[in-house]
């Protein structure tokens, strides 16, 4: 029975050890992926204005693709927005937490 044990935990470290080890992929931080998605959020709203300003001088026709531009760049600020506040609000519980 003890081995049985020893197998499954030596099992789920394994599993646990593959995900840390990709082959020629650095691993990035929180901040590297915060920095991404503020980044990716940024690309999304110029695509945005980009085809607003498209529709405004008529070089595009296509008033559908436009509006879903423009909601998915509406979509995507509002949820950096809701992910600053988690990270505000989580900062502001360990700052309470007392030692």
């Amino acid at each position: 029975m003890v081995d049985s044990i020893r197998g499954s935990i030596n099992t789920g470290m394994d599993i646990a050890s593959a995900g840390k080890q990709t082959a020629g992929v650095k691993e990035s931080g929180f901040a590297d992926v915060l920095k991404d998605s503020i980044e990716k959020v940024n690309s999304i709203q110029s695509e945005a204005d980009q085809a607003i300003k498209g529709l405004s001088t008529g070089q595009v026709n296509n008033i559908h693709e436009t509006m879903i531009a423009i909601e998915k760049a509406n979509l995507s600020f509002n949820m950096m927005v809701q992910v600053r506040n988690k990270l505000v609000s989580a900062y502001e519980e360990i700052m309470r937490t007392q030692v």
